[in-house]
């Protein structure tokens, strides 16, 4: 089984798609790490990000693996060509560059390609903005997940401030998510969308364990029809 989550940055869908999986026994796949790896890599390699021909043959030439814990089905670390970039891919620099980079259409057809090897290889949340609609539209379980714009960049503070990586400052991080929202829901490769079948879950106001037991319940619906 495949559940798809997808939504802006800052929604929770990280958090949501590990909890879920530990619940359901399924692994996790983050696509956002994928696209961040090959964003920080283009920044150490000079690669312009109106290049595409460039991006693509980055993408396609550097290995990105997850690496994991026994019995976690989070990935722990995240490294690109052999290079552990866990924790410099959540910078704001990172956050500023991974919307251009995802939105080369090369990039996303050299990703979307090794998404899909891994998630058909068992039982997978993947979680991303492109997963419903894209990399795996006969998913069984398909989920928009959203907040408002205040929501999603206080918790995107607060994460920042938990990891002392990133911006804390509220307006800055805020600019940033309007302006990632703006970007990816109007690029031309596969856009930031709900898909038709989608159930939408606004996580605004809610507790987070709640929004989990609904994605939680819907898997298990589907998975005995």
């Amino acid at each position: 089984m495949i559940i798809a989550i997808d939504g802006p940055s800052g929604a929770g869908k990280s958090t949501v798609a590990k909890a879920v999986a530990k619940k359901l026994g399924f692994s996790c796949l983050d696509t956002g790490a994928m696209y961040r790896a090959v964003a920080w890599r283009a920044l150490q390699d000079g690669v312009p990000f109106d290049d595409d021909a460039a991006l693509g043959r980055l993408a396609r030439t550097h290995d990105i693996a997850f690496g994991h814990e026994p019995g976690d089905p989070a990935p722990k670390s995240v490294s690109i060509g052999g290079e552990d970039v866990t924790r410099a891919i959540r910078t704001a620099e990172i956050d500023r560059a991974v919307s251009p980079v995802s939105a080369a259409p090369s990039v996303r057809e050299a990703l979307v390609g090794q998404q899909r090897r891994i998630g058909r290889a068992g039982d997978y949340v993947v979680e991303g903005r492109d997963i419903g609609t894209v990399v795996f539209p006969e998913a069984e379980v398909k989920v928009f997940l959203t907040a408002s714009d205040e929501e999603r960049a206080h918790r995107r503070v607060r994460q920042n401030a938990d990891r002392s990586i990133g911006s804390i400052d509220f307006d800055e991080v805020l600019a940033d998510l309007r302006r990632r929202d703006e970007h990816d829901s109007s690029r031309a490769a596969s856009p930031l969308k709900p898909a038709e079948d989608a159930v939408r879950l606004d996580s605004t106001s809610r507790y987070i364990e709640d929004v989990i037991d609904d994605i939680v319940e819907l898997a298990r619906e589907r998975a005995v029809r």
